[in-house]
């Protein structure tokens, strides 16, 4: 089935610039909140003739990437038209909505969220120097000299848990310089942790939170896979997995504390779905842009490709997967190459955000997703958790018909 309403053309000035470089070519779903008696979230497809609501035949983002052929099954119904896709990111924003107009959620749902931890040599780097600082800022330029002269930057040439990998194991425990990030960096066990709850992480355009006691953080942009309960990779977003660096530094055991606060997870700006044009292939070439822009007129600029990094997706997806079972499916962080060391502010003081900071991560087949630093404390708290989500589904008539 396709849609028959008039096809408008979607502007690319400004922060339309959130749509992926092909426009909308490829098959791009998301989530959105939207007006009603009740209101409520909704599973939609973007195309060129406007926003389409499919919450009558999947009721949720987590039943539609079960199916078998996730794009085939959008394109396959035609959906209620909702609003042109400019209107939809033109009131995707952190605050002063149109409530008779849709914004942009997060586009997962009932997945878990994961995130693979030190899957890049030079993050790696980063996360050793963390340790041994023990979180403090002002001892990493210092720190930073002293372990890239024992350990080198070409790390990435390694692959975990190979021979090479065991060999420089017992070299740097020798030289007494092995670390917990090391052994998840180049042994053959990944990190992969939970990053948020289910229904937690923000969307595009909302605002993302560190804990205001965090005086040495920074974001992390990243590929986020959507995959089903099978195990199968069926889409693509982009995702900011917030890192406070000196709280993890102080003690990794504090992971939760440093990763899993209100808004401090971020996925967006919608999933794009493989089909015939888009798949793992483009994934792995893939570089995602990152800008930090401040309110005192500072500007941070990195990047992260995707072909550095040192565990391949399907392997990441295979360990998470490996003692645990997701019936609902779940998001995959895959890491980030980026890790600021440059100063903001005094010297040997390094990066930390301010508030205010607008972060945009961009890339060619994803898209951007943007959003604007706040403390986790005065971002709109998280109450809508799964007895709301699933409340309201049945207060809207979506749980008969419709899959859960």
């Amino acid at each position: 089935m396709t849609a028959t309403t008039t096809a408008m053309p979607v502007r690319t000035d400004g922060q339309h610039q959130v749509l992926p470089q092909d426009g909308l070519a490829g098959t791009l779903v998301g989530r959105v909140w939207r007006a009603g008696t009740p209101a409520g979230p909704a599973v939609v497809v973007l195309r060129p003739d406007g926003v389409f609501d499919l919450s009558k035949h999947f009721a949720t983002m987590s039943t539609l990437l079960e199916t078998d052929q996730p794009a085939q099954a959008v394109r396959s119904v035609a959906g209620e038209f909702l609003c042109s896709v400019d209107a939809l990111l033109d009131n995707s924003k952190a605050e002063g909505q149109d409530p008779a107009v849709p914004w942009l959620l997060a586009p997962c749902d009932l997945q878990v969220v994961k995130a693979a931890g030190v899957t890049f040599a030079g993050s790696m780097i980063e996360r050793v120097i963390e340790e041994q600082a023990g979180g403090d800022a002002s001892r990493a330029l210092a720190l930073r000299s002293q372990v890239t002269a024992l350990i080198g930057t070409s790390l990435s040439d390694i692959r975990p848990g190979s021979a090479e990998a065991l060999a420089l194991k017992s070299l740097l425990q020798q030289q007494k310089l092995w670390s917990q990030y090391l052994e998840v960096g180049i042994g053959p066990d990944a990190e992969v942790f939970t990053k948020a709850p289910v229904l937690a992480s923000v969307g595009h355009g909302q605002d993302i939170g560190i804990r205001a006691e965090s005086t040495w953080n920074n974001p992390e942009p990243e590929v986020v896979l959507a995959v089903s309960s099978r195990g199968d990779i069926v889409g693509a977003a982009l995702g900011n997995d917030v890192n406070l660096r000196d709280i993890e530094g102080r003690s990794a055991l504090l992971l939760g504390k440093a990763k899993d606060n209100n808004a401090s997870c971020a996925i967006g700006p919608f999933i794009r779905l493989f089909d015939g044009h888009f798949g793992l292939d483009q994934l792995r070439r893939e570089t995602v842009h990152l800008q930090v822009t401040g309110d005192d007129g500072y500007t941070l600029r990195g990047i992260n490709t995707m072909a550095s990094i040192s565990r391949d997706p399907v392997d990441l997806v295979a360990q998470t997967l490996a003692c645990h079972q997701y019936p609902d499916g779940f998001m995959l962080f895959l890491g980030t190459l980026f890790a600021p060391t440059e100063d903001r502010d005094e010297p040997g003081g390094g990066f930390t955000h301010k508030l205010g900071d607008v972060v945009s991560i961009h890339s060619h087949w994803l898209g951007s997703l943007r959003n604007r630093v706040t403390h986790c404390e005065a971002a709109p708290p998280w109450r809508f958790g799964l007895r709301a989500f699933i409340g309201n589904l049945a207060d809207r008539g979506l749980l008969q018909g419709a899959r859960l």
